[in-house]
């Protein structure tokens, strides 16, 4: 295998993950991985080691390879894991793809079709005023949208929603003021907004969030369905609560992510700066989160987990990052972020899948990498996605 730049195998790597590698880039690829892989396994032994030390090993080894000298335009460190675990896109990635061709390891498999690709998911979402208003966010002009009790609603160029305070002025502000407002994305959208107090919040696809027009006095009070990353503001005086079906958070300044979508079998929600309490029905003390931890209630109770945090908030920075995720789960995530119907030829099984794919992709992208693991595959027709084992 001739000898290649680091700067040119870097692309390749990009190309590997988005599912656009040639056959030979990804014959390229695949020796690369055999110099870094440490294990000495045989190309044809389907389990080498133990499979999480393995990924480890071949990570590092990738991530020594990459640093080793510099390439000609230098790479943020984060880029460089990303592109780095990218290519153990797949759980069995590392253990397959030495095998030029992974289909050949189950033949007659089908291979994955794509009849019609389709577009990721972009900035959309509805907001409801307290009047009954609807507003389409994605269809309206930047600047002032609306105007409630005092508070200025703008939508900015890069497609937030802010919400400013002016001045409140007479008795029909103060009666507004109680009035609830919310704002939800549909299946293949997302959206960021600012409320009054400063807080920021991201919702995920098929996300919606009550709020007051304007804070009471004493509590900031929000009401998530889905999935939302919040920025709180601090202001010890206000405490900010969300409630989440049965739960109730409560925190003066922090950052955080809640899952709580009704198909999922457990909500969940990580911290990753400053404190949260929270109290649920389902206990009789309040639980308290420390940075990195997260509190997973399902029908099998509470739990506290250690977690990488930059897997959690994978879809607000533009990812898809799985780790050991079952196909189930990482399908649910497809479903939601291209707005498609799931369907499954035989039972999706105990499969799990580790990897970084860009949200930004066609869903081929994100087929296609899949599909290389030889291990699943699939056709897109028309919104409907079938899995195929």
């Amino acid at each position: 295998m001739p000898q290649i730049e680091r700067a040119d195998y870097v692309k390749i790597l990009e190309r590997v993950a988005d599912g656009s590698a040639t056959d030979q880039e990804i014959m390229q690829y695949n020796f690369w991985i055999t110099v870094v892989q440490e294990k000495g396994a045989s190309r044809e032994e389907p389990l080498m080691g133990n499979k999480a030390q393995l990924e480890q090993d071949i990570l590092t080894g990738i991530l020594l390879e990459i640093h080793q000298k510099p390439v000609a335009k230098p790479y943020k460190l984060w880029k460089s894991i990303s592109i780095a675990a990218s290519i153990l896109l797949i759980s069995g990635l590392a253990f397959y793809t030495f095998n030029p061709n992974p289909n050949e390891l189950r033949p007659g498999f089908p291979k994955t079709e794509i009849i019609n690709d389709i577009l990721p998911g972009s900035e959309q979402a509805t907001l409801t005023l307290g009047n009954g208003q609807k507003i389409v966010l994605d269809g309206v002009v930047n600047g002032k949208i609306a105007e409630q009790a005092g508070i200025s609603i703008s939508k900015t160029a890069d497609g937030q929603l802010v919400y400013s305070v002016t001045e409140v002025a007479g008795k029909k502000d103060v009666i507004e003021a109680d009035a609830m407002n919310t704002i939800a994305t549909p299946r293949g959208g997302q959206y960021q907004l600012n409320l009054p107090d400063g807080t920021k919040v991201w919702l995920n696809a098929a996300s919606s969030l009550k709020y007051p027009v304007r804070f009471s006095a004493r509590q900031r009070l929000v009401e998530l369905t889905g999935e939302g990353y919040f920025e709180v503001a601090k202001d010890p005086a206000r405490p900010f609560k969300v409630k989440t079906g049965t739960e109730e958070l409560q925190v003066l300044g922090t950052h955080f992510n809640i899952n709580s979508y009704t198909d999922e079998a457990a909500r969940k929600t990580t911290l990753l700066e400053g404190a949260v309490r929270i109290n649920s029905k389902s206990w009789s003390q309040p639980i308290v989160l420390s940075p990195g931890q997260q509190a997973v209630v399902s029908n099998q109770g509470l739990k506290i987990l250690k977690v990488n945090t930059d897997e959690i908030i994978d879809w607000k920075n533009g990812n898809f990052i799985f780790q050991e995720e079952p196909l189930e789960s990482i399908m649910r995530k497809v479903a939601r972020w291209y707005d498609v119907e799931v369907k499954y030829e035989g039972s999706p099984g105990d499969l799990t899948f580790t990897g970084v794919v860009s949200r930004s992709k066609n869903i081929s992208a994100m087929l296609n990498a899949l599909d290389k693991t030889g291990k699943v595959h699939f056709k897109v027709a028309g919104k409907v996605v079938t899995v195929l084992q």
